[in-house]
């Protein structure tokens, strides 16, 4: 007696079916559990590099801009301007960056804020540098990195907040500068928002491995730009 195909055509498919789905989920669960291994190991060495202070003699100190307020600096920018300063007494570079634009409408630039607070202070005019288009950490360092290649400067000491260490000098490295971090003790950012900011310069990192940190802040830009 023939027998008909219908018979075992459909079990087989069906194991078939089965078998895929279920190579489908450890495939899947596998791709989510090496994400997040990446993820918690970009994390500590975020965390890692937050912590450690690499300060050595330099060519110049740059200063990664953050707010003012109608020309008087935020604590924020205070602390790194502070900071900042006290690197260039101890004599670890004869040269201090300051950078960032401003925000629309706003009648001053981070840099210009900033210089004038490092005049305040004793730096003379002739030592402090000036990057005041950058919108983004990337722009600010592109933007330095390209005036101080042009005085054959490479060697910097790179100031932000802890948390901004690990990024910063990860995009100095991508634009050809031998960077060292040296970051600020004294910011107001601490407990939950500096968690959240670690969370934060973590993605970004994350992303920027894959995208290349360029690429990321010009998503930024055109995200900001559609926003506004």
């Amino acid at each position: 007696m023939a027998r008909r195909r219908g018979a075992t055509t459909g079990p087989v498919r069906e194991s078939r079916l089965r078998r895929l789905l279920r190579l489908a989920l450890r495939v899947s669960l596998g791709l989510v559990v090496l994400g997040g291994l990446y993820v918690g190991v970009t994390f500590v060495q975020v965390w890692m590099a937050a912590g450690r202070d690499s300060a050595r003699p330099s060519e110049a100190i740059v200063v990664l801009g953050a707010a003012q307020f109608n020309g008087e600096p935020s604590a924020v920018l205070r602390a790194r301007l502070d900071h900042a300063y006290d690197l260039y007494a101890e004599g670890l570079a004869p040269v201090i960056v300051v950078t960032g634009g401003n925000q629309p409408g706003d009648r001053f630039t981070e840099a210009g804020v900033a210089a004038e607070y490092l005049h305040g202070k004793g730096v003379p005019d002739e030592d402090i540098l000036r990057e005041v288009r950058g919108t983004s950490s990337w722009e600010s360092l592109a933007a330095a990195a390209g005036f101080l290649g042009d005085r054959g400067i490479t060697d910097v000491i790179l100031v932000s907040d802890p948390f901004h260490s690990y990024r910063i000098g990860a995009i100095a490295d991508e634009l050809g500068l031998r960077g060292v971090t040296s970051p600020t003790r004294t910011s107001p950012i601490g407990g939950t928002t500096e968690l959240r900011y670690l969370a934060q310069e973590t993605a970004a990192v994350s992303l920027s491995r894959f995208l290349g940190y360029r690429r990321l802040a010009g998503i930024g830009e055109v995200v900001r730009s559609r926003v506004g």
